[in-house]
């Protein structure tokens, strides 16, 4: 492959797509909804920009780096959208945070039109997608399909992993982020606690990791982001919830009874809704310090 497509210069898509045309082994053409940033990023990095989704048409591969599944599905199956352009044998490549179930449907939509849907989401957010060192989960029902991408995925990743078929990717990814924000509401609720009782929170943090409470929250994000306040993971809270919410949907789709995923499900969708959806992920603590209702508990 050599012409690439990429919808989607996000914070996450920019410095992806950068690290794509940065290799030197591929012609790019970067397209977003925001027209002016498009722009932007064809005149910084030295490539294309298609104004319309369907001046993608010449793409041997395309890139998807968008908020939602849903927006992956607009943008790949409406009239002019990807799927009615590309030529046959093109590959997809959903590299989103989208829902496993909904990409398993989309699948077979775009291999009537004889084009390939790969899920291929990351992990690392924006320090690692600018280095170039992402965890990439790739799921695939055409075996073919990989090897052929893979060169591509290591241009903006380090650790590819082939987890399965199609949809796959997708839900590993949300698996994930599940345990990442579980283990993030632990610890903002013992952080909660221990302040009320006089404990200080960067010495809890402290003990944590140096015992058993010892993960990547402890270690790489409580101290940096919440405890000095920085809250610039480059991350959006309202991302955050949504992949969980695809996690404890994707239990019940597979009839699990798996209430923690619920729970932990429900309250970053309840730090969203008082924050914000725009806000940094590591400021959901700020939506979960509040007393019980009814009681005035002394501090």
């Amino acid at each position: 492959m050599r012409r690439i497509g990429f919808v989607g210069i996000g914070n996450m898509g920019w410095p992806m797509a950068a690290n794509i045309v940065k290799s030197g082994r591929y012609a790019v053409t970067v397209h977003d909804q925001d027209a002016d940033r498009s722009a932007r990023f064809a005149r910084e990095h030295g490539c294309a920009v298609a104004g319309a989704l369907a001046d993608l048409a010449p793409s041997e591969a395309v890139v998807t780096m968008l908020p939602t599944g849903r927006d992956v599905r607009e943008v790949m199956l409406k009239p002019g959208g990807l799927a009615a352009s590309l030529n046959r044998g093109a590959l997809l490549i959903d590299m989103s945070s989208s829902d496993p179930v909904g990409t398993r449907e989309l699948g077979p939509l775009l291999a009537v039109r004889g084009l390939t849907l790969i899920d291929a989401p990351v992990s690392g957010a924006v320090p690692r997608a600018r280095s170039g060192t992402l965890a990439i989960m790739i799921g695939c029902d055409a075996g073919d399909a990989v090897p052929r991408v893979k060169p591509l995925l290591a241009t903006m990743g380090d650790r590819l992993f082939e987890v399965g078929g199609l949809g796959s990717g997708h839900a590993t990814k949300a698996l994930n982020n599940f345990v990442a924000a579980a283990g993030y509401a632990a610890v903002s609720e013992a952080l909660l606690i221990a302040q009320r009782f006089g404990l200080g929170p960067a010495t809890l943090i402290d003990v944590l990791n140096a015992s058993t409470g010892r993960s990547f929250i402890t270690e790489a994000v409580m101290k940096e982001q919440v405890i000095e306040g920085r809250h610039a993971s480059g991350f959006a809270l309202g991302l955050l919830a949504k992949d969980v919410k695809i996690a404890a949907d994707l239990g019940g789709a597979v009839r699990l009874d798996a209430p923690l995923t619920r729970l932990v499900s429900e309250r970053w969708l309840l730090a969203r809704d008082r924050l914000g959806a725009a806000r940094d992920n590591t400021e959901a603590i700020l939506a979960w310090d509040h007393d019980l209702p009814g009681e005035s508990p002394e501090r």
